[in-house]
């Protein structure tokens, strides 16, 4: 099957493109957001598993990474309100007109969870992909101390340099500043903040009621069980099915990563739990 490419465009300019994995005329589809610093690409294998069982796939790129026209560095920064207010809308303004859910891996899948509560009357269905609120405290011993300093330093880090250098910090990508000052700031508070709505993104995830598939990885430290219980909790309404992948369903390690190189079983969960909704 064939990858198209959909230029999008941003209000402030920003232009990137779409990856397109097309099942057929009619097909449900699924917008998917990748992990933080995840270029879309990436995710190819698993568009493909999706439309081979007949659920088309558009995968977003981040506003810093692969096609997007901008990279972080100083003079050139933004945060959650600019993902929020202007890449997504425009993503999701350049879906074919039909029957999506949103979904996303990692840190995707809280923005997919905020891109639906701006725009529920868009999305029939959330599907989360090792994802949680990166609060500390649903982190335990060594991982919530290391998560909860880290968070704190990131300020002063992306202060001096401008930017994020998550190359040399061994963790995500060169990201903007602000994004991660965002980021650390609910793993401080636990809570999602006003991204330019007028309200706290939390009141408008409580509002929402969608059915939702959370899909966890037994072996993901990234992401503990209590960080997707504390994400599903600030969703409203609606069915919540979560299913764990471990290594003799997955194939392979069942890890936050590891899944995208076998992405068959996750996506063969997905397109039954699709065609199931009412």
């Amino acid at each position: 099957m064939s990858i198209e490419e959909v230029p999008v465009r941003a209000d402030d300019g920003h232009v990137a493109r779409l990856r397109l994995h097309r099942a057929g005329a009619g097909a449900p589809g699924l917008l998917w957001l990748p992990a933080l610093g995840v270029p879309a690409g990436k995710y190819d294998a698993f568009g493909q598993a999706l439309a081979r069982l007949g659920v088309s796939c558009a995968v977003h790129e981040w506003r810093g990474n692969a096609s997007s026209s901008l990279r972080a560095r100083r003079g050139s920064d933004w945060g959650y309100r600019e993902l929020l207010q202007r890449d997504l809308p425009a993503s999701i303004a350049a879906l074919e007109p039909g029957e999506w859910r949103f979904g996303g891996h990692s840190l995707g899948g809280q923005f997919a969870a905020m891109a639906a509560a701006r725009r529920p009357e868009a999305c029939r269905g959330l599907v989360l992909a090792a994802t949680g609120v990166p609060d500390a405290r649903t982190f335990s011993g060594r991982q919530r101390l290391g998560i909860a300093l880290f968070a704190r330093t990131l300020p002063v880090v992306t202060t001096l340099a401008g930017y994020y250098p998550g190359q040399r910090l061994r963790f995500a990508g060169r990201e903007a500043g602000r994004l991660m000052r965002d980021w650390a700031r609910t793993v401080r508070t636990g809570r999602y903040e006003d991204y330019g709505d007028g309200e706290p993104m939390d009141a408008l995830l409580a509002r929402l009621s969608l059915p939702a598939l959370c899909l966890r990885f037994s072996d993901d430290w990234l992401v503990p069980e209590a960080s997707l219980q504390a994400l599903v909790a600030k969703l409203g309404g609606g069915e919540h099915r979560q299913e764990c992948f471990d290594a003799a369903r997955l194939g392979t390690t069942p890890d936050h990563f590891k899944w995208m190189r076998a992405p068959d079983a996750p996506a063969a969960e997905i397109a039954r739990w699709i065609r199931l909704s009412p």
